[in-house]
């Protein structure tokens, strides 16, 4: 006798660091992303998509891991042994689609768009491997004022969606003035060591909140060892080189024009610096005059952002009030989106100098924020109602039931397998049906339909404890003429403040 072969099955389990999102989220997610839509077109920026997939050389050079095409990103070669990768971001594709544009489009260029981006990097709790970001960026300007719009569009999104003044401000800083910062201490960009040298800095002092002010002087000295015995190497600086830092870093304050003064002698002396600063001025200025005070959009020099790619200002939107995380913990939100400006981006491409800036915002950590605050409410619709099927042979008068409904602005839909009642009533209370309608033989004769409001049937359940007094009353099932059908549905819904 044969031995019975073993069918091998894949096992069903999501992928690590990703996660699948269900109706509720998805439904307040589309209202969220539409109202961000509507504040950047109000702006006069145009929607553009770029596909998911790029060739790996468009996005690498600028990742935080640049030392073989996988590393921080996935990916994979084509037929022609071409490295390509999931977009890691929503810049440096816009930065390709300029470049391969660039002579027919308006200049400066003006565009939004969302998509999901891909990390190939350790996931955490709250770090996803793909995630949402809804982008708005100018390209082909070098004037601070637009990077002072983008920072001005940037709090009049969280305000349209409903974060009041006080819950955030949009944080503000300019790449050229850190640099000047570490040219008065000594630091050559001439230096083959250079670049690595300014990436561990900023990432350093990225981690000013998480780490306080002396786990960010351990990574700007030799290194820090974490809890867990880890080590990670610093950037080798000396104990004077890091209080010139950290005198930047802590030059911030409410009062704009007083952190420009603080920061006046921390570049004296550097060219690139003293233009940052100048740079600064004038987006202070600009938000002077469109009413926007400190305690919307701030001067903080702790803000460096963690990608290599910027050149200029640079900016974060965080939400200041405090939330119950993850591990029941109560902590401040912090931060929803930030960019900045990335002149050399699209010049990679073309050889000569595209200025452009931009931010971004995290959709899944906005969201997040918005139901902590109340501020997305009522995200899951009605769910249908639901169209038994007593008799199979009669499928063409229920399906007309349903068009009935659907043609009156009613979600419905006809029960589509094949069990008995109690499992058509099992499958109504599992999708969350507001009521069921119901027409046997009798009803039939009789010209009419059965309703059973399920919702108010529950509420009802938990004041009738007797089975029989139960079976006698039918709470909340009544009959109606079949022509009535979908006003006497109406009633229902409206009942429980469906529209």
């Amino acid at each position: 006798m044969s031995k019975k072969t073993k069918i091998r099955r894949p096992k069903a389990r999501l992928a690590k660091g990703f996660r699948d999102i269900e109706a509720g989220e998805l439904r307040g997610m589309k209202r969220m992303l539409a109202t961000i839509e509507h504040v950047y077109e109000s702006y006069g920026f145009e929607p553009i998509e770029t596909p998911a997939i790029e060739y790996t050389e468009a996005l690498g050079k600028f990742l935080p891991d640049q030392d073989r095409p996988n590393e921080g990103v996935f990916s994979f070669q084509d037929e022609d042994e071409q490295w390509l990768s999931l977009r890691y971001d929503l810049t440096a594709p816009l930065a390709r689609y300029v470049a391969e544009n660039y002579d027919a489009l308006p200049k400066p260029y003006r565009s939004y768009r969302a998509g999901w981006v891909f990390r190939n990097e350790k996931p955490g709790p709250g770090r996803f491997r793909q995630f949402m970001q809804f982008d708005a960026d100018t390209v082909g300007t070098a004037s601070p004022a637009a990077d002072a719009e983008v920072c001005m569009m940037a709090a009049d999104t969280l305000e349209a969606l409903g974060i009041p003044r006080g819950a955030y401000v949009i944080r503000v800083n300019n790449r050229k003035v850190l640099d000047g910062v570490l040219e008065t201490i000594g630091l050559d960009p001439a230096d083959p060591t250079f670049e690595m040298q300014r990436l561990t800095i900023l990432r350093a002092i990225d981690k000013l909140d998480r780490l306080g002010t002396e786990g960010v002087r351990l990574l700007l000295g030799a290194g820090r060892k974490d809890d867990s015995g880890d080590f990670t190497k610093g950037a080798g600086l000396g104990a004077a080189q890091i209080d010139t830092v950290m005198a930047f870093v802590e030059a911030g304050g409410a009062n704009r024009t007083d952190v420009l003064k603080a920061l006046e002698p921390l570049v004296a002396g550097s060219a690139q610096g003293v233009e940052g600063l100048a740079e600064l001025a004038e987006m202070d200025t600009l938000f002077s005059a469109a009413g926007y005070d400190p305690d919307r959009i701030c001067l903080d020099p702790s803000v460096v952002r963690g990608l290599g790619y910027y050149t200029g200002p640079v900016f974060e939107a965080e939400l200041t009030f405090e939330a119950e995380t993850e591990e029941g913990e109560i902590a401040r939100f912090g931060s929803v989106g930030g960019g900045g400006r990335y002149d050399d981006l699209v010049a990679r491409f073309r050889g000569q100098d595209v200025p452009a800036t931009g931010f971004s915002v995290g959709v899944s950590r906005l969201y997040s924020a918005l139901v902590a605050l109340g501020k997305i409410e009522g995200e899951g619709a009605m769910a249908p109602v639901v169209v038994l099927v007593m008799d199979r042979e009669r499928l063409a008068d229920y399906q007309r039931m349903v068009i009935a409904l659907r043609e009156a602005g009613i979600r419905a839909e006809m029960y589509l397998g094949t069990s008995g009642l109690k499992a058509q009533m099992k499958y109504a209370d599992r999708r969350g049906a507001p009521c069921v309608i119901i027409q046997g033989d009798d009803e039939l004769a009789n010209g009419e339909v059965q309703i059973k409001d399920l919702i108010e049937g529950a509420k009802l359940s938990e004041t009738i404890e007797e089975r029989e007094e139960w079976r006698a009353a039918r709470p909340a099932q009544f009959s109606v003429k079949t022509d009535e059908l979908v006003s006497a549905v109406r009633d229902v819904l409206a009942r429980h403040g469906a529209q």
